[in-house]
This record gives C-alpha cells, structure tokens and sequence, in this order.
C-alpha cells in the first residue's frame, strides 16, 4: 500500500515537472517570437525613417537645385537685359541728339517765320518792312531746303546721322561717325558748299 502511494506521488511529480518544463518552453517561445517581431518593427521603423528622411533630403535638394538654377537663370536675363539696354540707350543716345538739334533748329526757323509772316502782313508795318520781311522769309525757306538736301545727299555717303547748321555764311556740320577720311571730308564739303553756296573755308565739319 505504501509503495502504490510512493509511486502515485513519483509519477504526480514527474507529471507536474513535465507541464512545469511544457510551459517554461511555450513561454520562451512566445517571448522569442515577441522579441523577433519586435525586432522586425523596430527594423521596418527604421528602414522606413530612413526612407522619409531620404524623401526629405532629396526633396531639400530639389527645391535649392532649382532655387540656384532660377538665380543663374535671373542673373543671364538680368545681364542679357543689362547688355541690351546698353546698346539700346547708347543707340538712341546718338540718334536723339540728331533729332533733337534738328528739331530746335526747324523750330528756330519757324519762330522767325512766324515773326516776319505777322510782320508781313501788319497793317502798322511799313512797306520797307513788309519787303525786308518777304525776303526774309524766302532767305529762311530757302536754307531750310537747301539744309534738307545737303543732309540727304551725305546720308548716300553712308552717313546715316548727320545734322546742318547755318550761321551768317558759315556752316557746321556734324557727322555721326567716329573718324572722317580726307576723301569723305572733300565730299561733304563739296556737297554743302554746292547746295549753300557757301566757300569751303567757312565749312566746319565735326564727328560726334
């Protein structure tokens, strides 16, 4: 009887080391599988932080590749318009003198016109005043022709800018150009004593 018990009380203990054992095994497992599934977050966290940051990164680089690839765009435009405006201004630096001598000298002209016209045709004006006034007059239209022809005849010379000035039988004239040759000085002071007849000494020709 008591060995029956003593068995019954072995075979208990060995019954309960084996669960004991079961269970120790079943909770490393579930302790390992945690653990490597923690690991595997922790892993795809990290591949997946590194993935945003590469995101970031290239983004960054993307925005100040093309921030520096508008600045060098902006700084050819700004010297591309800085060279154009240059010319431009230089251009019509030269050409605005022209046409402004020209335009007060005509307007000189048409303010003398205008005087010996009112003369002309003042009934308190005398009658020598009237003739000296008509002449004028003629004298004045006639040296604005003249100074036309001249000024276009030089421009088939190759001298696009020049302008005439008449003053008392003296003349000057201005020519667009940086140097003047002696054969095109003859030419210009042929044409201008021909149309205005005015003597090749009391021509005066300048560049400009």
């Amino acid at each position: 009887m008591n060995l029956f018990k003593k068995n019954q009380i072995i075979i208990y203990t060995f019954a309960f080391m084996l669960i004991f054992a079961g269970y120790l095994n079943y909770t490393n497992r579930i302790n390992n599988e945690t653990k490597e599934v923690s690991a595997v977050d922790n892993q795809n966290n990290y591949i997946n932080e590194s993935i945003e940051e590469d995101k970031e990164e290239n983004k960054v680089e993307e925005v100040e590749n093309k921030k520096d690839e508008e600045e060098k765009n902006n700084e050819k435009e700004k010297v591309a318009d800085i060279g154009d405006a240059t010319l431009v201004n230089s251009n019509d630096v030269v050409t605005n003198y022209y046409a402004k001598s020209k335009l007060e000298r005509d307007s000189m002209y048409s303010q003398m016109l205008e005087t010996y016209e009112k003369i002309l045709n003042s009934s308190n004006s005398l009658e020598t005043q009237k003739q000296s006034a008509a002449q004028e007059i003629t004298k004045i239209n006639t040296i604005k022709n003249s100074i036309m022809i001249c000024e276009n005849l030089i421009k088939t010379k190759g001298f696009e800018n020049c302008v005439v000035f008449v003053n008392e039988g003296s003349v000057s004239v201005i020519i667009g150009t940086n140097s003047l040759q002696q054969e095109q000085v003859a030419q210009i002071q042929n044409i201008v004593s021909r149309e205005l007849n005015v003597k090749i000494e009391n021509i005066h020709i300048s560049t400009k």
